[in-house]
């Protein structure tokens, strides 16, 4: 007990019994709903549902909600919930997480704070691991929903389906789980999320979200404005998930070649000779042998010089999966195509790249097609996403563990429920041998005596690699096993929700199978035989590693003894496996050698016991410390998101009557928008110009030839403002011309706006033309600025050599660039406008067709390594000469370059001579 818990008491325990008291009261309301007609049902579900639209907080009616789910749930599927199970999901409406152990029934859990927040008409996301979970939840779950008069969908990678009881399909195989999923019916995507509830994986959400800030169409968005998610599995999705981010990407143009060369020569690399491994951080480095090897067969001199950075960079990404990245480990080939395997639930990640040429370093690696290199049009981390949400509560069997990093990155608190029947499970310690093979041969000697006297054994694996081994040894033996990981994951749930049987041997991967109950005597349930289990021992389960967090080892523990049934687990661990060789003890290994400790004979040593344990924390830290990591640099990148987003959405909804989204930007159309632009870009142009209280140093010829290129200025207009020029004297004089010269050149170029638009008589068209050069300027630069800032992340933990912080650096730099950007979507904007509705009044005068997707040229600043903010400026002029638009430029001292000074892109001409053309 903790000096906390001794003077304040167990902040859990006081938690249970305030709920104690809530449960209490939906207990007393239970009777009054069972004598009620499945239309009286329906009618004091819709009576909730309007009590809610006319103000009446969710929490006053919580009570009432969740026995009348209670009730539903009993009529549909004969489940009625345990008081557990209305404590947990009490805990998840408040905004929390629940802690149940396996087998307490979650998944009908859920729906209790499901119903209560869907009556608010927002929509509540309940978010699975994987698809099969999505779709069968959905379809199970449905009939509750339905009975309630709710709807409820789900979303998979490539299709969206919503439950309806009317529509059979012998398309869709009955796996012969839970639930029917004959009844999902197709639909649209936005019809899916436009149900009151709707099922789906958390890649699928975010993908979505970050698609729809990619359209040009508000027809073309699927989500409405997140409100109140729901996890399942909230472990696995928020920090197992948490550390590689979303991402939209479309294949870059360069070569493939250099992958299948730098990976030939990364396989004749030798370790600790030509480069170095560090297995606690996952890092490899070339040696100066290395380098000087590599150089002397590229044929170079210096190959940080001659080939680049991003040569070298490629080299190490080359090394990387030659040494650390291993087949049926960290990746399959299947049907030609690398496919990540998550290292959490041994499943595999179909859409997922690796970033940066690594997964192309793989490809070339083993010998398959190499895709080219992406380029970044949308990302997120799933900690910014998540937080997105109003409300999000989750549930698992394992969060408890985990509660500071939830606490800290996501405000979530920790409530572990109690078990509906008291656990009978039993934790046995674990077994140490010598070596791996002795480990895996004792494996199977356990496993035939279990197998040979009908009890069921589970063993979880941290490979396919080591999966398909054990089921070799178990085949030579002459032990029928089912297998299952990655390769066969689409049976997945079948296979685990047999494993109950007498006698299975079923071997599966880390998590395989989460979220499937494995019951004692298979499924569907033969009492006999479940009573035959029973006495048996129940389900045990071996553990043939140590992961690297505990909360997977505890997962793989909670598959038996579900709802008080018996059953055991233990550990076999080997001093070989990658946590003890890394993190483990010397003196042990030195001990057993030197005992001559025959190899498949276990110890159990303290010692060992706790140099795991303290491996364990010492990995999870490190990996905490990693998403704490990349959360502070994603939340920069997070502000730029959420304004580029919010700017993309105003424009986007802009001139859809019905459909203004709620926001502080103040402009009500995209023309007053781009009028806006105009006017800031001549009030830049006009001060910059004529700086200083001399006006006989202005130079109003620059300003008409900046302003030509925005928009036709006639000659009668320079004459009438070259005389404001001389009009007053004195500095107050100064401030007057100056303001008067903007107002009159704002006025000419909205009169010419208006002359042009006369001219184009379609005011549709015209807006359309408005919202598509906004947006795309947006895209195109928000692309660069993407890219950037990953350029800019990569190299800036070198400042810290120089004893400055890296984060307050990137932030510092990070705000210039989004200033940058902001100006660059101006400018694109200002110097395109004109010319693309002029070119379009050309197109239709000489009768041709104007192409649906407008496209037009416009200055972007090219966003190149290496290059400083000024170079980068003078690089984006010299690449858009052809297209005749002045952008004004900055010398290498930061000043604005006039016409007739020599031009910053280095040729040696005058600037009007040369990108100012």
């Amino acid at each position: 007990m903790s000096l906390f818990t001794k003077f304040f008491g167990d902040v859990n325990q006081k938690t249970i019994k305030q709920l104690e008291k809530i449960v209490e009261q939906i207990n007393q309301l239970e009777n009054n709903f069972e004598s009620f007609s499945d239309e009286q049902i329906l009618t004091k579900s819709e009576d909730f549902r309007k009590k809610v639209s006319d103000g009446i907080s969710l929490d006053e009616i919580l009570p009432e909600v969740f026995a009348l789910t209670r009730e539903a749930a009993r009529r549909t599927l004969g489940q009625r919930h345990y008081d557990v199970q209305l404590m947990g999901g009490i805990v998840i409406h408040r905004g929390q997480i629940a802690e149940m152990k396996t087998g307490e029934g979650k998944t009908l859990m859920s729906t209790c704070p499901v119903v209560l927040n869907a009556l608010a008409g927002m929509g509540v996301h309940l978010i699975t691991v994987n698809d099969y979970l999505a779709k069968r939840d959905a379809a199970w779950m449905g009939q509750i929903y339905h009975k309630l008069g709710l709807s409820v969908a789900c979303i998979e990678h490539d299709a969206a389906f919503i439950f309806d009881p009317e529509y059979t399909s012998e398309s869709i195989e009955n796996s012969g789980s839970q639930g029917k999923q004959e009844f999902l019916r197709p639909i649209s995507r936005q019809e899916a999320y436009s149900a009151d509830i709707t099922y789906g994986t958390n890649n699928e959400f975010g993908f979505d979200y970050l698609r729809d800030n990619m359209v040009y169409d508000p027809k073309q968005r699927s989500q409405r404005d997140v409100n109140f998610a729901i996890i399942d599995e909230v472990d696995s999705i928020l920090i197992d998930e948490a550390r590689t981010p979303l991402i939209i990407s479309s294949p870059d143009q360069e070569s493939t070649d250099k992958y299948k060369e730098f990976s030939k020569i990364a396989k004749g690399l030798i370790e600790n000779s030509d480069y170095n491994v560090d297995e606690k951080m996952k890092a490899v480095s070339l040696t100066e042998e290395g380098i000087y090897k590599i150089e002397k067969i590229l044929g170079v001199e210096n190959i940080y010089t001659e080939g680049g950075v991003g040569t070298v960079h490629h080299l190490e990404q080359a090394l990387k999966a030659e040494v650390l990245f291993k087949k049926d480990i960290n990746y399959v080939v299947r049907e030609g195509e690398v496919m990540i395997i998550d290292e959490f639930t041994g499943r595999m990640m179909p859409g997922r790249r690796y970033s940066e040429g690594l997964h192309q370093s793989i490809e070339a690696k083993e010998g398959v097609d190499i895709k080219r290199e992406s380029k970044t049009l949308a990302t997120i981390s799933l900690q910014n996403y998540f937080r997105m949400y109003k409300k999000l509560g989750g549930m698992t069997g394992t969060a408890e563990s985990s509660a500071e990093e939830f606490s800290k990155v996501y405000e979530l608190t920790v409530v572990v429920i109690p078990t509906n029947k008291e656990l009978q499970r039993k934790f046995l310690p674990d077994k140490i041998f010598k070596n791996e093979i002795g480990k895996l041969k004792a494996v199977v000697r356990d496993v035939k005596q279990f197998h040979e006297s009908g009890r069921p054994v589970l063993i979880g694996t941290i490979s396919i690699e080591k999966n398909e081994l054990l089921g070799q040894m178990f085949a030579q033996e002459g032990i029928e096993v089912s297998l299952l990981n990655a390769k066969n994951h689409l049976k997945e749930a079948e296979i685990i929700s047999q494993a109950g049987k007498p006698g299975a041997v079923t071997v599966a991967t880390n998590m395989a199978g989460r979220g499937v109950d494995i019951v004692l005597g298979g499924n569907p349930v033969d009492k006999s035989e479940q009573e035959k289990v029973k006495e048996l021992g129940g389900l045990h389960v071996i553990g043939t590693e140590r992961h690297e967090a505990r909360r997977i080892d505890d997962q793989l523990r909670g598959r038996t003894g579900r709802q008080g049934d018996p059953g055991s687990a233990q550990f076999y661990v080997s001093l070989e496996d990658d946590l003890m060789r890394v993190f483990g003890s010397d003196k042990i290994k030195t001990m057993m050698t030197t005992l001559n400790f025959p190899e498949d004979m276990p110890i159990e040593n303290k010692l060992v016991t706790r140099a795991l344990d303290s491996a364990q924390a010492k990995v999870e830290g490190y990996h905490f410390d990693g998403r704490k990591h990349l959360l502070d640099y994603d939340d920069v990148m997070n502000k730029h998101r959420q304004t580029i987003y919010q700017k993309r959405k105003s424009i986007l909804f802009a001139d859809e009557k019905d459909k203004e989204p709620k926001s502080e930007d103040k402009i009500a159309s995209n023309r007053e928008r781009i009028l806006q632009m105009i006017e800031d870009e001549i009030e830049e142009v006009v001060s910059f110009h004529t700086a200083g209280s001399d006006k006989k140093k202005w130079d109003l010829n620059e300003v008409y030839q900046v302003m030509g290129t925005i928009f036709p200025i006639r000659e009668e207009d320079k004459v009438e403002l070259t005389a404001l020029q001389d009009s007053t004297k004195g500095n107050v004089g100064d401030v007057i011309v100056r303001t008067k010269i903007i107002e009159q050149l704002v006025k000419l170029a909205q009169d010419k706006y208006k002359e042009i638009n006369k001219q184009i008589d379609n005011d549709e068209l015209l807006k359309q033309i408005e919202k598509s050069l906004l947006l795309r300027s947006i895209d195109t630069l928000w692309i660069d600025h993407l890219e950037a800032m990953g350029y800019l992340r990569t190299g800036i933990g070198l400042r810290g050599y120089a004893q400055r912080d890296p984060l307050v650096e990137y932030k510092k730099e990070a705000f210039g660039m989004f200033n940058e950007l902001n100006n660059s979507i101006r400018n694109q904007v200002v110097y395109s406008i004109y010319k693309v509705v002029l070119g379009k009044i050309m197109a239709e005068n000489m009768n041709t067709t104007a192409p649906k997707n407008l496209q037009f040229q416009a200055p972007a600043k090219t966003m190149e390594r290496g290059k400083s903010a000024i170079e980068k400026e003078a690089s984006s002029n010299a690449q858009n000469k052809p297209d005749n638009i002045a952008v004004k430029s900055r010398n290498k001292s930061g000043e604005k370059v006039g016409r007739n000074d020599p031009c910053p892109c280095g040729s040696g001409k005058k600037y009007k001579k040369c990108c100012g053309k």
